[in-house]
């Protein structure tokens, strides 16, 4: 487990899903101060105001902003880097504005933890990340190169920069699954893009988990991904109408901006230098430097793996354990009550 006995650990983009799980996962541990970072006034006064916790702290600022980042970064032993721009189509028609804060945010995150010397940042990825094509996804992929290009430069010195990568959050903000309950609960058609369309499924506690185990076991420019099983977006459906006893039709409305029929969370590449950790595999850095040369004769004996760790050829669930997997869900276990 984690220590964080004693520790000051910030959370950028802290009102979001993530940051107020994690909250709930580490409430009761013995930190000193936890630091709420986001640009939504709102949220944090909600946050504040549901908590009452004097060692939560609240930051107004925008990861954009390097001089609001320096200073909420200013005595923090740890960083969670959640800030980001999520929503595959609002990135599609504002690109820039996912470079502006997915990469250059990010960088500005990293570089100044590194000048504050905090000890460890792990920067929250999305397999959206692997052969992106959509503008969230290749904005969540160069954080990645930008996060181990830190890294390369950390070695041997005190702050370790780290990444995790995990597939679709069940219940978190902007999700499916909330959408399909509302429009269950309204009568309305249940919507899906593509019903043979399959999603890694990972609920968020199990998030929280990947992000602990990255802190605990990072070394310089690891990728922490997480194993995870998947559905069909149809069975998805089924599965929710059978939890809410519900015969709404089921409207297939066609891919939207940016989308894809399934998700990768690993390539070929990455898992030939990866190490099976169990429940996460962890794809080290490659370490080379730009004297390609060097290696023109070493070559790489290692057998590629099979092929891409994806949502089509992970563990596929059927509509019954889906069903399991979804009542196990406070969110959803709250929308029956």
């Amino acid at each position: 487990m984690t220590n964080l006995k004693g520790k000051t650990i910030l959370i950028t983009g802290g009102t979001g899903s993530f940051g107020n799980e994690l909250l709930s996962t580490i409430i009761d541990r013995d930190y000193k101060e936890v630091r709420i970072f986001s640009r939504d006034e709102l949220k944090q006064d909600q946050m504040r105001t549901r908590l009452n916790n004097p060692k939560v702290k609240f930051h107004i600022g925008d990861v954009r902003d390097r001089n609001s980042v320096d200073r909420v970064m200013k005595g923090v032993d740890m960083v969670f880097h959640a800030a980001a721009l999520k929503q595959v189509p609002s990135c599609e028609f504002f690109p820039m504005q996912a470079v502006l804060t997915n990469i250059i945010g990010s960088h500005n995150v990293i570089e100044s933890a590194v000048a504050h010397n905090v000890s460890s940042v792990v920067c929250l990825g999305t397999d959206k990340a692997v052969y992106p094509i959509n503008a969230m996804g290749m904005s969540k992929a160069l954080m990645e190169k930008v996060a181990q290009s830190a890294a390369r430069a950390q070695e041997g010195k005190d702050t370790v920069v780290s990444c995790v990568r995990y597939g679709n959050v069940m219940c978190s903000r902007g999700s499916v699954i909330p959408l399909f309950i509302k429009q269950i609960k309204a009568g309305q058609p249940i919507t899906v893009t593509e019903p043979g369309m399959t999603r890694f499924l990972l609920p968020l506690p199990e998030a929280i988990k990947l992000v602990l185990f990255a802190f605990s076991n990072a070394r310089q420019g690891d990728i922490f991904i997480k194993k995870s099983p998947a559905c069909t977006v149809a069975d998805l459906a089924t599965a929710l109408k059978e939890v809410f006893n519900s015969e709404v039709p089921v409207k297939s409305i066609g891919i939207r901006h940016g989308e894809k029929i399934y998700e990768t969370l690993a390539t070929i590449e990455e898992l030939r230098r990866a190490e099976d950790m169990g429940d996460y595999f962890r794809v080290r850095m490659d370490g080379r430097d730009l004297n390609y040369s060097k290696y023109f004769t070493e070559g790489d004996k290692k057998e590629a793996a099979v092929t891409d760790y994806t949502s089509h050829n992970t563990e596929r669930l059927n509509i019954k354990q889906v069903k399991e997997l979804l009542l196990k869900l406070p969110e959803v276990r709250d929308e029956l009550n």
